[in-house]
């Protein structure tokens, strides 16, 4: 039996039947389930709600309608031939459904097992894109049908070929033609040709796969089958086919919004949602004016971004990204895309024209050059993602991972006459979240949550609930420090085995799985010493721990009740633990996390208006001693590799089990940032990448740029804060023969009243050497 025959006599006994049934009592129980058609046929006059950053510039907008709207008689005849024979041959004849294309996609799921195939009209397209979920469910389908009826029946076709147009995606964040002909052409809908109108249509089935700018063979190779299409149905003679094929498309430079806000932008769209609801949102014309820093985002994305990419160019080069003919890379230099030539500091993809061992051609949008040996040096570690092993190579020379014809991502380092000259990179696979908040308002100043929104809009700032291991450490000796402690206590760091351990029968050890003896709770932050930490806790209790750390913003039920604790074992997102070091940074007191100022509605009335609100949950000496301790963190232990600041800085790394996840939780007096690394499924992030090596980089980098214009200032000391001379091996006042007295904080009260013994105190006199 043919597979013509297979499918009408799928259509006899299984859609026939199905149709007649969901006629009688199915179709009144979807019908129910569909909105009203008035908002599809009035949803471009919903005013937006307008986001405005701390200086009240809009950085961005929520509305029904994204894009420019432009009426079908301003739309290229061209255009509306090429989707329509592309996407829905029938248009102009169904009523909505395709049958034949439904039957024919089903069969293919049948045949296949699984809901993949689409048979979707324009019309149940424009259904979808307008009201329903985008899963694949047979009551989703179902539902699509529906609508898509009572969309013919109530709108001619030139209305709903209009509404379609204006709101289909096309990639690179553009939503309807308007917007998608300035990100690819740079220029109005109604000035579009032939060639362009196809490469458009083409990217409704697929907009990232078939994008020219990110694989330009796939882009060209789709549009020669819209053009085919349109032979096929009349639109367009063969002549002009060939001709259109032959004709170089010039697309755009300004094509991509970077998206440095929209990270920022989903939290304040997820705290609006809550608490107006979405109508209120997207109809109701709200002005929404926030605490984002435009230059602060900005350049937490970018230190984000290039702090990821150096952390996974360390686990080594996972291979070229594809392989192309040049054979037909030349062929289709005739009626290629042209591009405007990327700018320095620009990442593009590549094709590797030619290798030699130290220099290998490349051509890419516009333009070719060269990639030398030491600009891809750091590719002489090759990962193995199948073991998840990285191998170095010997002898690393640009032949032993290149070859003509493969396709990479490079980075421009310079052009000049025309060459360019370029390093190797390629896409991170390891994610992370920046998070900075003023300390004093505990205002929001810029939140990234990924490396790319507009690859992965999950925000991971918000969300991801990791390990924060060492982080956790500072919000411990605080405790410490309310219930006797002070930064000379002595604790010995030695072997200790605990019966309530995580594991029951538990020994902790150090990072470097060595004892160091009597220590300095100052000394044991800044090197970070666990069995010390794992002593404090066990010795001022579990509960005083958890208490404070819930009184500070973490919730109790994230926190396991066992000594492992000492070791950050709880799992909080980077936006909660920024927030409990902003307790330290501000004196002691909790302020609540503010990203919305104030919301107006379209009249200019105010809704809501969010003051800096905080409580007392820590006495300003403690959050004093707290932060001199992390000064030192900086100065001398294993957050050192900020001291390239500058300035005062206080902070904290963290490093959990296998380095599945690395921290750094830093501040100056006037900003509190933390940056988390880490892989979404939690996996090692590769030898000795630690907060100190991963993340603390990120932190530098960030600080660096927002704190350029700002005047260096130390931390205030607080009343009731005294400083005594101590012996550092003892933690006791220093005498006269002390070498090496370090002055050191107390809370008033709590210093040292005996002085540290002296060697005539230790030795009898007649065991006294003299040199």
């Amino acid at each position: 039996m043919t597979l013509g025959k297979k499918i009408r006599l799928f259509v006899f006994l299984f859609i026939v039947p199905l149709m007649l049934g969901a006629g009688a009592g199915g179709y009144l129980a979807l019908e129910r389930g569909v909105p009203s058609l008035d908002e599809l046929k009035h949803y471009r006059t919903a005013p937006s709600t307008k986001i405005y950053a701390d200086d009240d510039v809009l950085i961005g907008e929520l509305k029904l309608q994204k894009g420019k709207y432009v009426p079908l008689e301003k739309v290229p005849e061209h255009l509306i031939n090429a989707v329509v024979a592309v996407e829905d041959s029938n248009f102009w004849k169904h009523s909505g459904i395709d049958y034949l294309a439904i039957a024919r996609a089903a069969f293919k799921d049948i045949l296949s097992r699984h809901l993949k195939e689409g048979g979707s009209t324009i019309t149940q397209q424009l259904a979808k894109i307008t009201f329903l979920t985008p899963e694949k469910t047979l009551k989703r389908k179902l539902r699509e049908i529906v609508l898509a009826m009572k969309i013919e029946k109530n709108l001619t076709k030139q209305e709903i070929l209009e509404l379609y147009l204006n709101r289909v995606y096309f990639g690179h964040g553009a939503y309807g033609v308007e917007m998608a002909s300035r990100v690819y052409f740079g220029k109005s809908v109604s000035e579009i040709t032939l060639p362009e109108a196809a490469l458009l249509a083409g990217l409704l089935k697929a907009p990232s796969t078939y994008s020219p700018f990110n694989d330009i063979k796939r882009a060209k190779d789709r549009q020669k089958i819209v053009l085919r299409r349109m032979e096929e149905e009349g639109y367009i003679s063969r002549k002009l086919r060939l001709e259109a094929e032959k004709t170089s498309i010039y697309l755009s430079r300004a094509r991509r919004n970077k998206g440095e806000y929209n990270y920022f932008i989903g939290y304040v769209r997820k705290y609006l949602e809550e608490k107006y609801g979405a109508d209120a949102i997207y109809k109701g014309g709200l002005r929404v004016y926030t605490t984002l820093d435009r230059h602060a985002q900005m350049e937490a994305q970018r230190a984000l971004r290039e702090g990821l990419r150096a952390i996974d160019k360390r686990r080594g080069f996972r291979g070229p990204i594809g392989h192309r003919n040049l054979d037909e890379e030349k062929a289709h230099d005739e009626g290629a895309f042209r591009s405007m030539p990327p700018n320095v500091g620009d990442i593009v993809t590549g094709v590797v024209l030619s290798v030699k061992k130290r220099v290998a051609e490349i051509k890419t949008n516009g333009i070719k050059g060269t990639l030398s040996l030491e600009d891809a040096a750091w590719a002489s570690n090759v990962f193995d993602t199948k073991t998840q092993t990285t191998k170095k190579i010997k002898w690393f020379n640009l032949k032993k991972i290149l070859k003509p014809g493969d396709v990479i991502k490079v980075k421009v380092k310079s052009i000049e006459g025309g060459k360019a000259e370029f390093a190797l990179e390629q896409e991170p696979e390891v994610q992370g979240a920046l998070v900075a908040v003023d300390p004093n308002s505990g205002f929001i100043r810029a939140l990234v949550g990924g490396y790319d929104y507009s690859k992965s809009e999950y925000n991971r700032a918000l969300y991801a609930k990791r390990q924060v291991g060492s982080a956790f450490k500072p919000i411990i000796y605080a405790v410490a420090l309310k219930n006797g402690f002070t930064p000379a206590s002595i604790i010995v760091d030695e072997p200790v085995t605990y019966e309530n351990g995580p594991d029951n029968i538990w020994t902790p050890k150090n990072y470097d799985e060595e004892f160091h003896g009597p220590t300095r709770l100052r000394d044991a932050l800044a090197y970070s010493r666990n069995v010390v930490t794992v002593k404090i806790v066990d010795e001022i209790g579990i509960g005083r721990v958890i208490d404070f750390a819930t009184a500070i913003g973490i919730n109790r039920k994230d926190i396991p009740r066992n000594l492992s604790i000492a070791l950050g074992s709880l799992s909080i997102t980077p936006l909660e633990l920024t927030m409990c070091y902003t307790v330290f940074a501000n004196g002691g007191m909790k302020m609540k996390p503010i990203g919305v100022k104030y919301v107006t509605d379209r009249r200019g009335r105010v809704l809501e208006n969010n003051a800096p609100e905080g409580i007392r949950v820590l006495d300003p000496q403690t959050a004093f001693l707290i932060t001199s301790m992390m000064k030192d963190v900086v100065n001398y232990g294993t957050g050192w590799r900020v001291r390239a600041l500058g300035r005062p800085v206080a902070g904290k790394t963290g490093t959990t089990n296998d380095y599945r996840d690395a921290w750094f939780l830093g501040y100056t007096t006037d900003l509190v940032a933390g940056v988390w690394v880490g892989f979404d499924d939690p996996r090692p992030l590769g030898e000795e990448e630690t907060g100190s090596r991963a993340a603390s980089p990120i932190w530098l980098d960030f600080m660096r740029a927002v704190s350029d214009n700002t005047e260096p200032r130390d931390f205030p000391v607080p009343e009731g804060i005294v400083t005594r001379l101590i012996d550092p091996e003892t933690g006791l006042l220093a005498n006269r023969w002390t070498v090496n007295a370090v002055l050191e904080y107390f809370k008033a009260g709590t210093e040292p009243r005996e002085s540290s013994p002296t060697i005539w105190e230790i030795r009898e006199p007649e065991n006294i050497l003299f040199y």
